[in-house]
Order: structure tokens, then sequence, then C-alpha cells
């Protein structure tokens, strides 16, 4: 199979909806990263789905709907504090769980009696989800542990000669995944941390929880149960006041010939550059270490023989997700570690 990159068109559009709608896969760009996307309806899609990624079995995924289709028919029960939630953030990287209706395939959600739903505001995602006008079952485009994709190259990468179309959108500008809100309770519960963080859903719902998984507990969500985003090199992780024992560990890569490399937020790595050491820089604030992370995971498994992290000193707001995202690249807090 010839897998073709396409920037949207009316005859890459129209090419997609013919793919989807004949039991096949199509990637294309949001606002957070590239999704792998099949009929939602079909059976045999969803289940494709799970066989090019290698995704576990009782991992769920997301339907991606347009901003204009009606979700009251693939679901039971939308609480008004979800209907607020939706009118303040959507289109956009917030991912909600509702009661399903049953509507679509049971593999979308693992046989799990909700649904999670996104409407995502990337104008490729738009215009692909227009086309087709049913919901599309979408986890990230990427092997199943590696890092999310946040070009159509690294989804060309995973997934050459496997699908036949990826829609290019250009470089995602969130840079990690979408929020997860369980909208089934009394009061919205994050299940997975992203770009709507929880300061803003207590704005405008008025309070919000946070899910703690318990040991052996099925996944509620995507990204809750297995260790992701994780980089082909060698990693280590280190916390803000451990940088002496990741500089030793630096320099006994070097000496042994490997090519060990820092990932850390800018004030750091301007000082460890000027020693002489070879850093990829995350960025200063929550927003730039989210649009950068997955980039350079993906640069530093090109270049690296170690990838060591320093954990960032900024907290709170979007550095939810992006700590998140680091301990399971790095294998830190997961069920396999």
């Amino acid at each position: 199979m010839q897998t073709e990159i396409a920037k949207a068109s009316a005859d890459s559009l129209a090419r997609a909806r013919e793919i989807i709608l004949n039991h096949g896969a199509v990637a294309f760009h949001t606002e957070t990263v590239y999704g792998l996307g099949a009929n939602a309806f079909d059976d045999g899609a969803v289940r494709r789905i799970f066989e090019l990624k290698g995704r576990p079995a009782d991992n769920p995924l997301i339907a991606h709907v347009h901003k204009d289709y009606d979700i009251s028919a693939l679901t039971d029960a939308i609480p008004a504090y979800a209907e607020k939630l939706r009118e303040a953030f959507l289109p956009g990287p917030l991912t909600m769980v509702y009661p399903s209706a049953g509507k679509v395939s049971a593999l979308v959600s693992c046989g799990l009696d909700t649904l999670a739903i996104r409407v995502p505001s990337s104008l490729t995602a738009q215009a692909l989800l227009k086309e087709v006008n049913l919901p599309v079952a979408a986890p990230s485009a990427n092997r199943s542990k590696h890092v999310s994709p946040v070009t159509a190259r690294h989804v060309y990468d995973d997934f050459c000669g496997e699908i036949p179309l990826i829609l290019d959108g250009g470089a995602c500008e969130g840079g990690i995944e979408s929020t997860v809100l369980d909208c089934t309770g009394e009061i919205p519960v994050i299940l997975r941390a992203g770009l709507v963080t929880r300061e803003m859903i207590e704005r405008v719902a008025g309070a919000c929880g946070v899910y703690e998984k318990k040991t052996g507990e099925r996944p509620k969500s995507p990204g809750m149960a297995y260790k992701h985003y994780s980089p082909k090199c060698d990693t280590a992780y280190y916390g803000s006041d451990e940088l002496n024992m990741a500089l030793e560990r630096y320099e006994c890569e070097r000496e042994a010939g490997g090519t060990p490399c820092f990932l850390c937020e800018s004030a750091l790595a301007r000082s460890l550059a000027q020693r002489g050491c070879f850093v990829l820089d995350l960025g200063e604030t929550g927003e730039q270490m989210a649009q950068k992370l997955y980039e350079l995971l993906r640069r530093a498994e090109d270049a690296a023989s170690l990838l060591i992290a320093i954990e960032p000193t900024a907290r709170g707001g979007v550095m939810d997700g992006v700590f998140n995202r680091l301990t399971r690249a790095f294998g830190r807090n997961t069920d396999e570690a």
C-alpha cells in the first residue's frame, strides 16, 4: 500500500470519505496531535485501528464529530454543566465522556457504558468530519506506546505502507492530547489532564474533580493505564533537585561512547548548554512545553543514545498535562513502571 500525504482539498477529502465509508482508516491533523480515524459505527474498521496501533483492547477510543453534529443521538444524558462547558470550550482540545446510547461500535468504548466525544477545532479535522458526517473513532496516529505525532511526517514514519492517506494540516499547535473529562456525575472529573485545565473548568462549571486510577482498574479514558509517549532511545528521569546525579549519568554515557542529551526547561537548558552539554529546550511556560514536548522526544530518538529529562519547576495549569506525559514517557508512575 502506498501512503499519501495531502493537504485538505476537495479531492483529498472525497478520497478520505471513500476510505472511511469502505472500512478503512485515515490519519488527520487536529489541534492537539494527529489522529488515526475510522467509522465509529463499523466494528471491523474500529478493530483495524486497534490492530494498526498494537493498542490494548481495554484502552477506549474517542469519537470525533464536527461542530454541528447532534451528539444527543450518541448519548443518553448531557448534564447542564456539560452544556456550559461545551459552549465555553468547543470546538477545542476537550473530550467529554457521557453515558452512551449504544449507537456506535461497542469496541470504541471497550464495552464500557460511556462514550468519549470530542469536537476538534482544527480546520482540517472539521473539514474531514463534515465530509463524512459521522463519528470518527480516533486515537493518536502512532504505534502504541510510541511518541504521539505532531506532524504528518511523524505519522508517515510510523505507518508508511499501512494506511492510504494522511491529511496534513501542518504542525499541531497544542502539542499534547485533549483533556478528558468525565461528565457522568454531579460534577465534572478530569480523567486525563490537557490544555483545558482544572482551573478553566472550575470557572465555568463551579467545581471539578481529578480522578485517581486504582491499581488493576480498567481504564476509563485513553492514556490512563499504560506507559505512553516513549522515544525509542534509552531514557532517564531526574527531579529538579537531582541535577548532580543527572550530570553524572550524562558523563558516564558520554565516556562510554554514547550520545547523551538533556531535556529540560529553558533556564536550566541555557545553563547546561554553557557547560557544553547537548540540550533540548522544553521552553518556559506550560503552553510552550506542551507544544514542544513530542517534537523534542521524536528528535531525541534520532539524535541521542540516552535522553535525560530533568523535572520542570513550573507547576499548575497546563503543567498538569505536561507532567502526565513526561512521567509516562519516561516510565514513571504507571502500572508497568
